[in-house]
């Protein structure tokens, strides 16, 4: 490891381009950080700063160490962040599944900070149920049912209707009118809680044989492959609402017969959530947009 404080001084001067504004930042002399990048130099084996007529400029050499030094800072910063609460009173942690973070609470997150600009967000994905254990969370959005979390309190939270989509076009293409009709489309596949062999056997009382299949580990790419024409996908109305109400997705069967619903979203709590106001407001803000959206709010008894 090269020396830590000289490190710091290189940083702080290759960000200012300036010794004399790094010693301003870091309450020493210039001359102190002078001392600091020589003793780096000397480690090194190289010239990092080129010194002419009183001004030190960085050499190519310094130029990319500085690069890989301000990525591992910002990393050092990142992590003290997570684990320092206290350095972080005004912030909310939130943590979601990337289909529901991108399809439908970023686009809505605005609202929030705009009612609550007293409230800084850092709104992270999940990809697994098992990465809560992992990471720092005050509220989490989960998708599927949560795994058994010790001090976390978890409810429902949403159940998502379920139903086969497609681009409007599709359906005059292949003459899409009742569910057997799929045998002539490409299903799309995606992360959801129901899958379309199951699907059809709980609408239809049969499986069909597509004529082709598709599949995708995200939502939000099987809604995208969907609107543009590749096949029919079955998924929730909740993470493609945006496209329901542009018409760029239909319901070839819109009677409600075949719509399936199933509890899929869960609200867990971090012990460290109980009694912060941040997090009542949001959970308040949270269940209120989901109530306008008009979407089935699960009410735990």
């Amino acid at each position: 490891m090269p020396p830590l404080k000289a490190l710091s001084a290189f940083e702080a001067a290759s960000r200012h381009g300036s010794f004399s504004r790094a010693a301003e930042e870091l309450g020493v002399t210039p001359s102190a950080i002078s001392h600091h990048i020589q003793k780096l130099e000397d480690f090194l084996g190289v010239r990092v700063f080129s010194r002419h007529a009183g001004r030190a400029v960085l050499t190519n050499a310094g130029r990319v160490y500085a690069a890989e030094i301000e990525r591992a800072f910002g990393m050092i910063m990142g992590a003290t962040r997570l684990v320092a609460p206290q350095s972080q009173r005004n912030h909310l942690f939130i943590a979601s599944g990337p289909s529901f973070a991108a399809k439908w609470l970023q686009p809505r997150i605005g609202n929030f900070i705009g009612e609550h600009p007293e409230i800084g967000i850092r709104l992270s994905t999940i990809a697994d149920l098992r990465e809560l254990d992992t990471i720092r969370f005050d509220l989490a959005i989960a998708y599927g049912r949560p795994p058994v979390l010790n001090d976390r309190q978890i409810e429902p939270l949403l159940a998502e209707r379920l139903r086969p989509l497609c681009s409007p076009l599709l359906i005059e293409q292949l003459g899409l009118h009742e569910p057997g009709d799929l045998a002539r489309a490409t299903l799309i596949h995606s992360s959801n809680a129901l899958t379309w062999t199951d699907y059809l056997r709980k609408v239809v009382g049969t499986t069909i044989k597509a004529r082709h299949e598709l599949w995708f580990d995200r939502s939000t790419m099987a809604i995208d492959a969907a609107v543009e024409g590749l096949g029919v996908v079955l998924e929730s109305e909740i993470l493609a609402a945006d496209e329901l109400e542009k018409g760029t997705l239909v319901a070839p069967f819109h009677q409600p017969q075949f719509e399936v619903e199933t509890v899929s979203y869960y609200l867990v709590r971090s012990s460290e959530a109980k009694g912060r106001s941040h997090v009542d407001a949001f959970e308040a803000w949270l269940r209120a947009k989901i109530t306008a959206a008009n979407l089935k709010e699960t009410i735990v008894a």
